[in-house]
């Protein structure tokens, strides 16, 4: 399971939606520090966040409309409920909550309704929303159902444990606002009450000194009327002094500025997010607050969003706080340990958040491609030369009018090309998160055959040349005369004539020099034999081992005459990129 427990103050053991939004049914066990869910756009990880600030947030009722409901059916009711753990002392308070404290198995995943020695204390909070559009919270008990005990968390305990949102409500937070993180951060002795009500006495007695001589003219003739009218308007007459009702100030008057007064509100959001995740922190101190960010990346460069990773305690040994993330950046995936990310999938009507921690070679993915994991399809090729193709045939057939790889979702990546295996092994780890995978690897090493039938038992795809060769033996291979013919010059221009020349000399013992080559194919075209001899030169010399040389390649060179190719490479390619366009 993810990180261990923390201490005093609450966090959510389980979440389950029912009915909200894109959420059919959601049942998930969140880790107790940084939960970041990744997924496809429209997958509900926005919604879960939505779904666990509506269920918990400091609010005493919300607008709801039809839109909310799954599919717009409100026959069926949203329901969210929170399982709290780490309860501070004032939730676990018998008289106020015995009736609905109930137990929870970190291990087991169990909740009881009677308090269990050795598990957690817990409540569930729930929020229920029918047809009539009005929400009702109340606390979940198998027990004080039966009694005929119903209530909801006190307002003082809500508002303790409400969490704090990095998003749409930043403004909130940079003034002392009910909620605010800034009145967290305050001392309860602070009372600002008194003060402000004689700053808005100051502000309406200077604003009549001032106005006084411009609205004189006006004055006088008020003053004439009200004296000939008989009506009192004391001795010095009337003045232009503010409204008392409309200078009120109250909750929210006060707020950050910088050294020039200009409102920190202004702020970017990026900068805004930092700030507020900083403050959040050193308000909850050792105590575990809840957080929730969506899309992290939003305004921030990448050295910020490291930064804002780091506020939020994505290194921390022991989880400052509980934090909900969402993000579509590679950045964030990479920043964080895999034990710390969830991937939100649909099974028919079931939303899972899949955890990531739970496989080895997901971290390694995190790590290397970490744009694999915000991807559908994951082409996993065994090093940068099968990455450089699959790039190369894409970019051809989209100057061609057809559809991207990218469009559907696809991404190809290397794995490294340390041993063949690895691409399976990670293949097997992105299957079991959700993802479709495509393994492309050579033939020039064997493949433990227990690999292989595993992933493709999970479900998973690969592709394999034939008889023993590497991708430059099976391009020299496969492509016709004209084809091996402009792969040569290829090499020439990129390593230069005379390097070529001596790499076939000594690759070949001596059997073949370029001159002897050329004089061949003029007369004779490229055998099988030559093709062969260059695929391996090519191989070991390493004339087209990056992945920008192979993207030309294919593109300037295989693209063009991929009709022309032996029929095993096109049924290859065209099984790959079949594959990895299916939805």
């Amino acid at each position: 399971m993810p990180q261990g427990a923390c201490t005093r103050m609450a966090r959510i053991r389980k979440v389950e939606i029912r009915n909200f939004r894109s959420v059919r049914a959601l049942d998930w066990f969140p880790g107790p520090g940084v939960n970041c869910l990744i997924g496809p756009g429209d997958s509900g990880k926005s919604t879960i966040l939505d779904a666990i600030d509506f269920c918990l947030g400091a609010r005493r009722t919300a607008a709801i409309s039809d839109t909310d409901f799954h599919n717009l059916d409100v026959g069926q009711a949203i329901s969210i409920t929170l399982t709290l753990g780490a309860l501070p002392d004032a939730l676990q308070n018998l008289d106020t909550y015995g009736d609905f404290l109930r137990s929870y198995h970190a291990g087991t995943r169990v909740i009881e309704e009677e308090p269990q020695h050795g598990w957690e204390t817990v409540l569930s909070v729930n929020v229920l929303v029918g047809a009539d559009l009005e929400p009702v919270w109340t606390l979940i008990s198998s027990q004080a159902q039966a009694a005929g005990i119903e209530r909801g968390l006190r307002w003082a305990d809500r508002v303790s444990i409400a969490p704090a949102r990095l998003g749409n409500y930043l403004n909130a937070h940079l003034g002392w606002t009910r909620g605010s993180v800034l009145n967290r951060l305050s001392d309860d002795a602070v009372q600002l009450g008194p003060q402000l009500a004689q700053a808005a006495r100051q502000a309406r007695a200077s604003f009549g000194q001032a106005a006084s001589e411009p609205l004189r003219q006006v004055l006088d003739e008020v003053n004439r009327q009200a004296q000939e009218l008989g009506i009192s308007v004391g001795q010095q007459g009337a003045q232009a002094l503010l409204d008392a009702h409309s200078v009120s100030l109250g909750d929210g008057a006060v707020a950050l500025h910088n050294d020039a007064g200009v409102p920190l509100r202004s702020l970017g959001t990026g900068s805004a997010r930092l700030l507020i995740a900083g403050l959040q922190r050193a308000a909850f101190k050792d105590q575990a607050g809840i957080v929730l960010v969506d899309e992290a990346e939003t305004g921030l460069e990448p050295h910020r969003l490291q930064r804002l990773l780091i506020s939020l305690g994505a290194k921390d040994p022991a989880a400052p706080m509980q934090v909900f993330l969402t993000t579509h950046s590679p950045v964030a995936v990479r920043e964080l340990d895999a034990e710390q990310i969830w991937v939100v999938r649909t099974e028919g009507v079931q939303h899972e958040a899949r955890w990531a921690g739970e496989f080895a070679e997901a971290q390694g993915t995190a790590r290397a491609t970490p744009e694999a994991l915000l991807a559908k399809t994951v082409i996993l090729c065994e090093g940068a030369s099968e990455v450089g193709l699959v790039r190369g045939l894409d970019m051809y057939w989209v100057e061609q009018n057809h559809r991207s790889l990218l469009s559907a979702g696809a991404i190809a990546v290397s794995v490294g090309g340390s041993f063949p295996e690895k691409g399976f092994q990670r293949g097997l780890a992105l299957r079991s998160l959700g993802y479709k995978t495509i393994v492309l690897v050579d033939s020039d090493k064997p493949i433990n055959p227990g690999d292989v039938a595993t992933h493709v038992a999970a479900g998973g795809r690969h592709i394999q040349w034939d008889a023993d060769r590497a991708t430059e033996h099976e391009l020299f291979m496969s492509l016709d005369h004209g084809g091996v013919a402009e792969l040569l010059e290829r090499a020439i221009e990129l390593h230069g004539r005379q390097v070529i020349d001596d790499q076939i000399r000594t690759r070949t013992n001596g059997q073949w020099t370029l001159e002897a080559i050329d004089e061949t194919s003029l007369s004779d075209g490229f055998d099988s034999q030559l093709r062969q001899e260059l695929g391996s030169v090519a191989h070991k010399s390493g004339w087209f081992k990056q992945q920008g040389i192979v993207e030309d390649l294919a593109r300037d060179i295989i693209g063009p005459r991929f009709a022309q190719t032996a029929a095993p490479f096109q049924q290859h390619i065209r099984n790959l990129f079949s594959w990895a366009h299916e939805h």
